[in-house]
């Protein structure tokens, strides 16, 4: 999903879910901080690499694609934008190592977005904007995998997106054109998507996720259909209007949970009657044709809550947590953002390792076992006991 969706869409729905104007601007922020938050980054904070939720572009052309390689982009990747759906999926007359690829395909309502959840509860609003960025990216990546692969993530000439007609409900189709031109706006009038270059290799950093379909999946607007390999070839549709908005209800519901509004927090589960007073202006939002919805979702932000919405800046904690004193830094809210993606990756990469695949790496669990492993981590065990001694 865009950075659109992931501030402004976040906030709608966290500020319906109840939270308050301030709560929301910070779950928001850090939604959205998600995509950003980069080994650069966390350089220039002085922060933990180990904290890193995503890749730059200049980062991954520098990745190695051994097996450490792979495993660290990977616990990224799956950990907070292709979340697994079906660790143990099955899946006939295919090999050990194939099938390790095929458990990490992301799709919505999978038992890690619950344990997701979960893990945000009686935590920091950055564990819950977080959270709810995994969530949403579940709708957007449906079908791709956070783990380079070419037989998994890879798109043919079999790959049409599917344009309204005049009466509801009914749709033309036109190819898609992918091309590579880096750096050139995707052409939404005639259909013209940038799009990773192929390398005929199944571990190239060019198939990662849905990059072989460029940015196409995170256009709340699109639908379209193709054949992945992944699914013998069988046709796929992909409804992000529809999808969008399952994500936008969804938060709210998951974030009613988070505020102990409801006692339970289930998978397939919306709340369509807190949404609906904005159904058509937020189902206009999804239609339009355009690459940014910025605009259009600041104003319904600042419509529903009454209270101005600042624009998003990666440099407006910067200085806190960079001048705060080493102990003091967790408080922060980097700090407390950190903690968060440090637990978010732990979880899921202890998910992946249990379920006997490698491709995310090795992982102890330390409440169990004690502190074992990247010493990043030492303060995520730290802050656990504090939270257990409370």
């Amino acid at each position: 999903m865009n950075a659109d969706f992931h501030y402004y869409a976040t906030y709608c729905s966290a500020y319906l879910a109840g939270y308050s104007h301030k709560e929301c601007m910070d779950i928001g922020y850090s939604s959205v901080l998600v995509d950003w938050c980069s080994r650069t980054f966390l350089s220039k904070i002085k922060g933990p690499f180990s904290a890193a939720t995503t890749q730059l572009q200049l980062e991954l052309m520098d990745c190695r694609t051994d097996t450490a390689g792979i495993q660290d982009i990977t616990r990224i990747w799956s950990s907070f934008h292709f979340l697994p759906y079906d660790l143990y999926a099955e899946k006939p007359h295919c090999s050990k190592k194939y099938l390790n690829k095929y458990r990490l395909i992301c799709n919505a309502n999978g038992p890690l977005v619950a344990d997701t959840v979960e893990l945000a509860k009686d935590k920091s609003l950055q564990a819950v904007g977080l959270a709810m960025h995994v969530l949403a990216d579940t709708w957007a990546h449906r079908y791709f995998a956070g783990t380079p692969s070419l037989v998994i993530n890879d798109t043919n000439y079999y790959f049409f997106e599917m344009m309204p007609g005049e009466t509801e409900g009914e749709f033309s189709q036109r190819p898609v054109h992918f091309r590579h031109s880096m750096g050139v706006d995707d052409d939404l009038e005639n259909g013209f998507y940038t799009n990773s270059i192929s390398r005929g290799s199944e571990t190239s950093i060019m198939c990662l996720g849905h990059g072989r379909a460029g940015h196409l999946p995170d256009y709340s607007f699109i639908r379209y259909k193709y054949m992945p390999a992944w699914g013998e070839y069988k046709e796929i549709i992909k409804d992000n209007p529809e999808d969008f908005y399952n994500a936008f209800c969804q938060m709210i519901y998951a974030m009613k949970y988070l505020r102990g509004e409801n006692d339970v927090f289930e998978t397939s589960t919306y709340d369509r009657e807190a949404a609906e007073p904005y159904r058509e202006k937020i189902e206009s939002i999804f239609s339009k044709r355009q690459i940014d919805d910025t605009k259009d979702w600041k104003e319904l932000a600042e419509s529903i809550s009454g209270e101005t919405v600042e624009d998003f800046s990666l440099e407006k904690y910067q200085g806190e947590y960079i001048n705060a004193d080493e102990d003091k830094k967790d408080d922060t809210f980097l700090g407390r953002f950190i903690l968060a993606a440090l637990a978010q990756k732990s979880m899921v990469t202890n998910k992946i390792y249990k379920s006997g695949n490698k491709l995310a790496g090795y992982s102890v669990d330390y409440r169990e076992k004690g502190f074992k492993g990247i010493r990043d981590y030492r303060k995520l065990l730290v802050h656990t006991k504090k939270e257990g001694e409370s």
